[in-house]
């Protein structure tokens, strides 16, 4: 299914003459032979004792006052520190070892890292940039003065317009987001295993995913259209009183039931890239995996959504600001005849603000999306053992 080792799912069967390559635990190092062999000299009935920890025994001081007696001897206690071949140990992961795994993607493999996200971001602002400087039409202006159903009319009036004139950046943001998304999970898998990556590598082995990534996008945004669509009808359609009070219900249970699914289906992306899954199969792999984590799941990606806004809040604050002055005939119009056409140093210096936010967060909730992937394969599946294989770790071969 997959010719990285470790990623395929389980029971899938492996790509052609990957076999052969796939890790498998290495024999006694002894070569004493099978597992099951037993030494011929056994000491006799009885007699047998637990290891001991040194100064043990008779005539040995009392073990110190308190708990547990001080430090016990290999073997006994404690259990064995994880396996940490790449950026994270490789056993289930808490909360902050997502995040300190995606950060430390980040700086382990900055030069790609950077290279995707900082020319994938300028590229898209400048066509944001300059879609909404030549293409869109001009914002309806609203009258101060308006009274009664011309306010409600100039309301809905500039409502549609941002609407409007917000797809296009949107689908561009979309398309970024594709991108960037589809090699940061590259880089990630391979940061997992403690294997070096360049850009021109991952690049090579996350386009041929693009075309499925950019159907699985879309499939869960007609989803989500749809359930809103379903929630919001019924009220518009009455169109009185009554009407806008089942418009907030119906709003209500719509965005409920688009947060569960979207969790639901978060690591598809993942699934797809990693496993080489088709949309539908993705889709259920992500099902699976978070099936009776959806809580935990949840929280992992609301707190990821907090970090990622609070980023944007600090860079986003200071960079208006300064456009803002730059452009004060953009603000003049504002404040006179309420429309917002800003000209080009307000453009030029917010763009560069979110190239800024863009290139610190899509690492990181991409790097959050695939290790939580990780960690419930983990969790679910011992996706740590193939992995200890794939990197190569002690006590792990290819021999069968």
């Amino acid at each position: 299914m997959n010719d990285t080792p470790g990623w395929a799912s389980p029971g899938s069967a492996p790509s052609e003459g990957q076999g052969a390559d796939v890790p498998r635990p290495s024999e006694p190092v002894d070569g004493s032979g099978p597992a099951g062999n037993w030494s011929p000299a056994q000491p006799p009935a009885g007699q047998w004792s637990p290891p001991s920890t040194p100064g043990t025994g008779p005539g040995a001081p009392p073990p110190a006052a308190g708990w547990g007696g001080g430090p016990q001897g290999p073997g006994w206690g404690q259990p064995p520190l994880a396996a940490k071949p790449g950026v994270i140990p490789l056993r289930p992961l808490g909360v902050g070892e997502i995040l300190d795994g995606a950060v430390s993607t980040m700086r382990a493999h900055w030069r790609t890292v950077l290279g995707i996200t900082l020319t994938v971001s300028v590229i898209a602002q400048i066509a944001i940039i300059l879609v909404e400087r030549f293409l869109l039409p001009e914002p309806a202006q609203i009258d101060p003065n308006a009274t009664g159903t011309e306010v409600l009319r100039q309301a809905s009036d500039s409502a549609q317009s941002a609407v409007f004139n917000s797809v296009p950046s949107m689908l561009i943001t979309m398309i970024a987001t594709l991108v960037t998304t589809s090699v940061l999970t590259v880089v990630i898998s391979r940061s997992v295993l403690g294997r070096p990556v360049t850009l021109s590598d991952a690049w090579a082995e996350a386009r041929s995913r693009l075309p499925q990534l950019l159907g699985l996008t879309l499939l869960l945004a007609l989803i989500s259209a749809a359930i809103m669509a379903v929630g919001l009808l019924p009220g518009m359609l009455i169109g009185s009183a009554a009407g806008a009070g089942l418009v907030v219900i119906g709003f209500m249970a719509a965005l409920a039931v688009v947060v569960w699914l979207m969790v639901r289906f978060c690591l598809a992306s993942p699934a797809l890239m990693l496993e080489r899954q088709s949309i539908t199969a993705s889709m259920r792999r992500s099902a699976k995996l978070v099936r009776g984590a959806w809580w935990r799941t949840f929280g992992i990606l609301a707190l990821t959504a907090v970090l990622t806004l609070v980023v944007a809040l600090v860079i986003t604050i200071p960079f208006t600001f300064i456009a803002m002055i730059a452009d004060g005939g953009g603000i003049g119009s504002a404040l006179t005849n309420g429309t917002t056409n800003f000209g080009w140093p307000f453009l030029i210096i917010s763009g560069i603000g979110e190239v800024i936010i863009t290139t610190i967060t899509y690492p990181l909730s991409a790097g959050v999306m695939a290790l939580l992937y990780i960690d419930q394969r983990i969790r679910r599946e011992a996706l740590d053992l193939e992995l200890a294989r794939a990197a190569g770790l002690p006590g792990y071969d290819t021999r069968s």
